[in-house]
């Protein structure tokens, strides 16, 4: 296994948890180096805070997914002493050649076991299958979902009732604390929904000459969880009165609150088979509503053309404890790939990949893969819009002639003449805007016949479908726009 620094970073939580293992590795805090003599397991001693040194060790058995182990009492994974030893193999430290020690094999003898177990009933056809409901357990949890709907609903007509121009005087407590309680009723959308609702009236009290804007965005997530709610209470309905206890191919499902596992998609068959994945832009945005960083990425099927994402939600409270994602800029080979229900841009998910370097045939093929022209673009996308539990955007590769500048604003002309304006879509932020990036652009040539990717979405302040650009891809390299 070749330890590059790179390859250290990426095993890393988060950059400090990297610098600290650097720390350890240059103040000479390891002793006791070994190895075994295939190479696939080394360890070490570091010196912690008492007198006991902590036992740490990297296991290379499967190369694509390393498992690091310490001794040491911190919460965090992999800890600062296993990414130390890593930088420890990447100085070249003098590791003497040892058996492997007996309490990793027996660790190896155990996974092995798992996994043949695994391979022995997907060859039978017997794959792992969900686990099976607790009837009783889902009945009641679905009557709950029901009485919170109803009381969701209350809240939406007696605000309806007074009016949205009351929003500026009504308590923003009063919307925390109903998001509150509907997580006892096992309702995430509609608690976010309404989490999302009192941020909006804490910006409209707070900046009363912005207050339009305010209630346009009420509006918007109200309509959207007017629609959940009824959707939701005939899907409930429907599934209690048919004994329907199982996840099922649907958003509303996710909506309620309900939490996708590997076993249950493959249950449903939404999975695909030896998946070749292209990033094509990733970013990280901080959602208030839900306390989170959500690490996002796009990604293209370089066969099938299909693009999904990746969302690796991080909550303030526990930073320090979940691995934050990053860039790639390598081909992912996926032996299985699983995707979640919906429309454009699924969630989608892996367990295990393999790395092989981006080449240009590989680009290539992604022009064959991008839609055909705008007008097809915006007709795809426009019928998601339509969907009021759909995202009112979608990611899209576009061909273009040119990039230009026309009355006023940038815009993208496709082969055809067509012309759509070039605009940064404010809900993402400040921290994502790449529209006026396109003028630093290295080479000129890379404004003309290439591909975009980028968000469709629209814009309604002039009522017009626009595109948020955020990479372009040439006949070598994807230029990134965001950063």
């Amino acid at each position: 296994m070749a330890i590059t620094e790179s390859f250290i970073l990426s095993q890393a939580p988060n950059p400090t948890a990297a610098e600290n293992g650097r720390k350890l590795s240059k103040k000479g805090s390891f002793s006791a180096w070994h190895k075994t003599e295939d190479g696939t397991l080394y360890w070490a001693d570091c010196a912690g805070s008492g007198k006991t040194p902590y036992h740490t060790s990297i296991d290379f058995v499967n190369p694509d997914a390393p498992i690091c182990r310490c001794s040491c009492p911190s919460r965090q994974f992999p800890c600062k002493h296993a990414l130390g030893l890593l930088f420890e193999i990447l100085a070249d430290k003098p590791f003497a050649v040892a058996e492997l020690p007996q309490d990793i094999a027996d660790k190896r003898a155990k996974q092995a076991a798992r996994a043949a177990k695994k391979e022995e009933g997907s060859d039978a056809g017997t794959s792992v299958q969900p686990k099976k409901p607790n009837i009783a357990a889902q009945s009641k949890k679905m009557k709950k979902q029901l009485d919170g709907l109803d009381m969701a609903q209350r809240m939406i007509d007696d605000l309806l009732a007074a009016g949205l121009s009351t929003l500026a005087g009504t308590s923003i407590q009063s919307y925390e604390k109903l998001a509150k309680d509907l997580g006892s009723y096992y309702l995430t959308g509609p608690q976010l929904a309404f989490s999302r609702l009192a941020l909006t009236v804490r910006t409209i009290q707070q900046d009363p000459s912005n207050a339009a804007r305010g209630y346009a965005q009420a509006s918007r997530i109200l309509v959207a969880l007017s629609s959940t709610i009824k959707k939701a209470r005939a899907f409930l309905e429907a599934r209690l009165e048919q004994d329907r206890f199982t996840a099922e191919d649907t958003i509303l499902f996710e909506a309620l609150g309900g939490i996708w596992r590997l076993e249950d998609l493959r249950a449903i068959g939404s999975y695909t088979e030896n998946a070749q994945l292209v990033q094509l832009s990733f970013d990280v945005r901080y959602d208030e509503a839900r306390r989170e960083f959500i690490d996002r990425g796009y990604w293209v099927d370089a066969d099938t053309g299909e693009i999904g994402q990746t969302l690796n939600y991080r909550p303030v409270k526990a930073l320090k404890y979940v691995k934050a994602d990053d860039s790639c800029f390598d081909l992912v080979c996926v032996p299985e790939l699983f995707q979640y229900p919906g429309e454009l841009n699924r969630r989608i998910r892996w367990e295990g990949c393999t790395m092989q370097p981006l080449t240009p045939d590989i680009l290539l093929r992604l022009r064959d893969r991008a839609q055909p022209d705008l007008a097809t673009a915006v007709k795809l996308v426009k019928n998601q819009i339509k969907n009021t539990l759909s995202p009112k955007y979608a990611g899209v590769l576009l061909p273009y002639a040119r990039l230009c500048r026309a009355g006023g604003e940038t815009v993208l002309e496709d082969p055809a003449g067509a012309r759509i304006v070039l605009r940064d879509r404010e809900e993402d932020g400040n921290d994502h805007r790449t529209t006026a990036r396109l003028a630093m652009l290295p080479d000129a040539a890379m404004l003309e016949n290439q591909l975009m990717f980028g968000l469709l979405f629209y814009d309604e302040t002039d009522r017009r479908i626009c595109v948020h650009p955020y990479s372009l891809l040439t006949e070598n390299q994807i230029v990134r726009l965001q950063y």
